[in-house]
């Protein structure tokens, strides 16, 4: 039991084990280079160049299948080598060495509008004149530094094909149960939040808000790997479905306890920031012994979620499954208050996309012990599985951009004036070590966009950098002269930086200093002066990367926000009109698709607006406004999702029927959305975002005896009708105009 709780605590922690992989497939390609080397007889120099190389080898190729990473690492060997070369006959050649490093910087970022193949080049040229010059490669050196790469790049194949093998089968089965993991502990969160008192109803409301969204990026993470890890489209199809069934109906769950719990509607989990009043608990008729019964079932929902292997044939997890999923039927919900009985619906509905999500990962399950209600509920699942089959994506035709407009052409342009301020700036500090500054300049546009975003990457490259030169005179100084004790101690930095390199860039660049003091060491240049150095190197090219990007064909952080703010409301504005088109009796259309598309856009926005909300800003009514914003648009996301999950049951599920009277409410929520598009897009365009009683009246025809739940006239318009309250909501911390409602 223990071994499986920790097998689940690591799969949630490290989804797929992909920082686990990438640090063991990197320190094992480093660690094989220096055991060749070692036993070829290979100089200090000469261990700490393969050391690199092999890294750099390794971290650079990004390809998912593996003969593209072979073909990738193959054609990264002659391109070292030519890197190689020129950084030894250069190194004598101040000023031509200079221009070159700067064409090769250029180059290389340029590279990366050729993809993955393409950015990978780049960085090894680049990356592996920077070790020529780190361990002053000479041309009468170079037949045994060539040695030494082959050593290195070999090395990096067999850790990645031999030591460490990743298959794309492997990893979306690692991702899976990733995604139960994470599922499970967002249970164990609800429940908690169920259970908390008024000190600590907030941090209880934190994990439940950190749960929900870690889950989210794990169904990102999975829907990225589909194509590469499934044996057809149709499995890829039902696995995408399945997971945001379980996603939805977790978000969801989670809702619906928050609104049980405060007595109050709460539509989103992430407007209840930090330091906004958290819900109380109410006090309810019969609530109490109702609550009771709902932590009973939250628990069993937990272990269905992370028992599949038991569930099939356990019969005391048969009984559970089948309380839970009765509890979609009208007539089993215990007597509770409304807000409770929603509970009780939304377990049972969780616990449906469980099942479906057992069936789609792991295949037949034993159907002896089903009740009424698991059997109608797996007759759902089996026509839902027979109509699902691949559709041919549109291609879309996008605008080529053309030039200085291409965002590589910028970005390789913005680079190469930095490095040049690097060079020139980094020379004055010191002749023999100037390249730090352009290594800091080059790092800091990796993976940015904005002036903002490379002001705080730079400020947290500083620091980490500042913090990794003290902990570097502590090693440097406790291992002293013994050389394979030092590559140990490198070994375990370099682990610890590619593990928490996608957590923390402070903590990479702290890892990556304190094993640049240790190489400082084994190269015998090690001294304070030189890791002082280090740091105001590393301070002039993080504010020589900074003037570039703010005067050289400039991005500033507003226009980049607002740009990718339009690309996002453009996202919604498909999925809810095809969502509710086909909600209204149209054709169906590819939504599960279009729904991540607007994931993935907010994925962007809510990075790109890091630099917005960090704390160090001093505009603090625009990291509030920037805050609220993007709550409101995940909010609005959430019910999109909500809404095409709902509409990709419309063929199969018996109790939801297309309704056409939701055309004119879907249509006054494109135009909205339409209208706040246009004006972020335009401060200058008139358009406004109407309101009217239009939507709330249609929740007002109900005929009386209908099920609340199951039907479009209840869950579907009230997903439709907080989907148009909080794009008005929206428009008034975007200042769009909000016209008067029509009488």
């Amino acid at each position: 039991m223990n071994t499986a709780r920790l097998r689940d605590q690591v799969a949630a922690s490290d989804p797929g084990l992909l920082r686990l992989a990438a640090g063991l497939r990197t320190v094992g390609a480093i660690a094989l280079t220096l055991a060749v080397l070692g036993l070829l007889g290979a100089s200090v120099p000469h261990l700490v160049a393969g050391a690199i190389a092999a890294m750099v080898a390794t971290f650079a190729i990004r390809e998912k299948q593996r003969a593209p990473q072979a073909v990738t690492l193959a054609l990264g060997l002659p391109v070292a080598l030519a890197s190689l070369s020129l950084g030894a006959l250069l190194s004598s050649r101040v000023l031509a060495g200079d221009l070159f490093f700067v064409a090769l910087i250029f180059c290389a970022v340029y590279g990366r509008r050729f993809g993955d193949r393409g950015t990978a080049l780049g960085l090894i040229g680049f990356q592996v004149y920077f070790v020529s010059l780190f361990v002053g490669a000479t041309v009468s050196g170079l037949p045994e530094l060539y040695g030494v790469l082959g050593v290195a790049f070999g090395c990096s194949a067999a850790a990645r094909f031999l030591l460490v093998p990743e298959t794309p089968a492997g990893l979306l089965e690692r991702l899976r149960e990733a995604f139960r993991a994470r599922l499970a502990q967002l249970v164990s969160a609800q429940l908690q939040l169920l259970d908390a008192g008024p000190e600590e109803i907030d941090e209880a409301l934190e994990d439940v808000r950190e749960g929900t969204a870690r889950l989210h990026e794990t169904a990102l993470m999975i829907q990225g790997r589909l194509e590469e890890g499934t044996s057809d489209a149709a499995a890829a199809r039902l696995v995408q479905r399945r997971i945001a069934d379980a996603e939805i109906a977790a978000e969801r769950l989670g809702l619906l306890l928050l609104t049980a719990r405060s007595a109050e509607r709460a539509d989103t989990l992430t407007l209840h920031l930090p330091g906004a009043p958290a819900p109380r608990a109410g006090r309810m008729p019969g609530r109490d012994e109702a609550m009771a019964r709902v932590r009973r079932d939250l628990e069993a929902l937990r272990l269905l979620v992370l028992r599949p292997a038991a569930a099939r044939s356990g019969t005391a997890l048969s009984q559970v499954r089948n309380r839970l999923l009765g509890y979609r039927e009208e007539e089993n919900l215990p007597p509770a208050p409304p807000a409770v009985q929603d509970v009780f619906r939304g377990v049972g509905e969780t616990a449906r996309a469980v099942l479906g999500l057992r069936i789609a990962l792991d295949g037949p399950q034993d159907e002896s012990d089903d009740s009424p209600a698991t059997a109608r509920s797996r007759e759902e699942l089996d026509a839902e599985d027979a109509v699902i089959d691949a559709h041919e994506e549109d291609g879309e035709t996008q605008e080529e951009l053309t030039g200085l407009r291409r965002p590589t052409t910028r970005a390789a342009v913005q680079v190469a004036v930095g490095s040049s301020l690097a060079i020139v700036g980094g020379e004055f500090l010191s002749s023999q070590r100037w390249y730090w500054a352009v290594l800091t300049c080059w790092i800091v546009f990796l993976n940015t966009a904005s002036t903002g975003e490379i002001l705080v990457k730079g400020y947290r490259r500083l620091l980490g950098t500042v913090l990794g030169v003290l902990a570097g005179i502590v090693l440097a100084g406790a291992v002293g002269q013994h050389t394979w004790t030092a590559f140990a101690l490198v070994l375990v930095l370099v682990f610890a930086m590619f593990y928490t390199a996608p957590l923390s860039y402070t903590l990479m660049s702290f890892f990556v200093t304190a094993a640049l003091g240790l190489l400082y060491t084994l190269l015998h240049t090690y001294s304070l002066s030189v890791l002082v150095l280090r740091v105001e190197e590393t301070a002039l090219g993080a504010a020589c990367g900074v003037i570039a990007a703010a005067f050289v064909l400039p991005v500033r952080t507003d226009r980049r926000t607002n740009e990718l703010l339009v690309t996002v409301l453009e996202r919604l504005e498909e999925v809810t009109e095809a969502a509710v088109d086909q909600l209204s009796g149209g054709t169906p259309v590819e939504l599960l698709d279009q729904a991540r598309d607007l994931d993935q856009a907010l994925a962007d926005l809510r990075a790109a607006t890091q630099p917005l909300i960090h704390p160090i800003t001093p505009l603090r009514a625009r990291r509030d406004t920037a805050r609220y914003v993007v709550a409101l648009l995940e909010t609005c996301a959430y019910h999109a999702r909500s809404l095409a999950a709902t509409a990709e049951l419309l063929p199969t599920h018996p109790s939801i029927a297309a309704d056409p009277r939701l055309r004119r409410a879907g249509r006054r929520i494109g135009d909205n959305i339409a209208a706040i598009a246009a004006h972020v897009a335009d401060e200058q365009s008139t358009a406004r975002v109407e309101t009217g009683p239009s939507i709330a009246s249609l929740l007002e025809t109900e005929v009386p005896g209908t099920p609340r739940f199951g039907r479009v006239t209840d869950r579907v318009l009230r997903h439709v009708q907080r989907l148009d309250e909080t794009l008005v909501g929206l428009a008034r911390p975007l200042d769009v105009p909000v016209a008067a409602p029509k009488r």
